[in-house]
């Protein structure tokens, strides 16, 4: 268990965190967001115990952050931001050295070095100096050392940062397969990671806590939440789509030729209680019959109809730019 309570943090005239809260338990997968500068890396960091909070106090598995910061750091594993190594060492004389720093000694370091460089794929590049590999795989260095003593908290700035598209998804079922008796933290701009790998999406802005709840719930704060859009080869005349009972609004987006169908129990909204859910979907499930009946009376070709589960671009936004929070 992990408990925040009240920590600032700042630096010079700038408060980098804001008298911050929250709880972690394990099985969380906590995907940690916010605009740059809001102050994820400085909580990730107060976290680990590298920079100590002005105010306010952090316990892990009930030991305080400020008296057993030893006993904390055997607990936590860590990739920093632009997992910073040893570039003069190859990736498996640099897993050596850190398991050795670790305290892992014979079979049972062998056993981890074997395990880890499997689940991280290193085997190609084991024997290349670090300073020679591409992002992506000094990306993946940075992920083995912090995984290689099995930690019971898992602290990840960017985990696929630079990675390609087959290297994310790895990455993120093995930190899914991670999590089931972990606790993972894992801070990112990317709004896909959170959706794609986390059961918990933490917004902060300016060093404060905006959202704290299901990546689900996030989408459901979207005015896009259960909106159909319709996609067109051209753009029909989309005036008559005002005329069905359910819509609201009609957005258009001319590059795509996209019309999208606001429904009427989310305009207007922007950030509010899930408690939105089953109005919202009835609401999507009542207009896309409408939709589907007015394609077919006005005899429209589209090329695609579905009903959308929220944009959380869209309520990021709404958030981090002050115009919800």
């Amino acid at each position: 268990m992990i408990t925040v309570r009240n920590i600032t943090k700042t630096f010079g005239d700038f408060v980098a965190v804001d008298n911050l809260s929250f709880d972690i338990k394990p099985g969380d997968v906590v995907g940690f967001l916010g605009p740059n500068g809001a102050g994820k890396s400085t909580t990730m960091k107060m976290l680990t115990g590298f920079l100590s909070p002005d105010a306010g106090n952090i316990t892990m598995s009930n030991l305080d952050i400020r008296r057993d910061q030893h006993a904390i750091a055997q607990r936590i594993g860590y990739l920093p931001e632009g997992a910073p190594a040893y570039g003069d060492m190859t990736p498996l004389q640099m897993l050596n050295f850190i398991a050795d720093v670790r305290g892992l000694r014979a079979e049972h370091k062998q056993q981890r070095l074997s395990e880890v460089i499997a689940q991280v794929q290193l085997q190609s590049v084991l024997d290349k100096p670090i300073d020679n590999l591409s992002k992506g795989f000094k990306r993946r260095v940075g992920l083995a050392q912090a995984i290689i003593h099995d930690p019971e908290i898992l602290i990840l700035d960017e985990p696929t940062d630079g990675l390609d598209p087959n290297q994310k998804h790895q990455v993120r079922a093995l930190i899914k397969n991670l999590s089931q008796d972990k606790i993972v933290i894992i801070s990112t701009h990317i709004l896909e990671e959170v959706t794609a790998v986390c059961n918990r999406a933490m917004i902060i802005a300016a060093g404060k806590k905006l959202f704290d709840d299901t990546p689900a719930a996030l989408q459901q704060c979207s005015r896009f939440h259960q909106a159909v859009t319709v996609q067109f080869a051209s753009l029909p005349a989309t005036e008559p789509f005002t005329q069905i009972p359910e819509v609201a609004e009609v957005i258009v987006d001319h590059s795509t030729h996209a019309v999208t169908l606001i429904p009427v129990a989310s305009h207007g909204t922007t950030v509010v209680a899930d408690s939105r859910s089953l109005a919202g979907n009835l609401a999507g499930n009542a207009l896309l019959q409408q939709v589907n009946q007015f394609l077919e009376r006005e005899q429209l070709p589209a090329l695609a109809v579905f009903v959308e589960q929220g944009r959380l671009d869209d309520v990021f936004r709404d958030l981090t730019e002050g115009q919800a929070a």
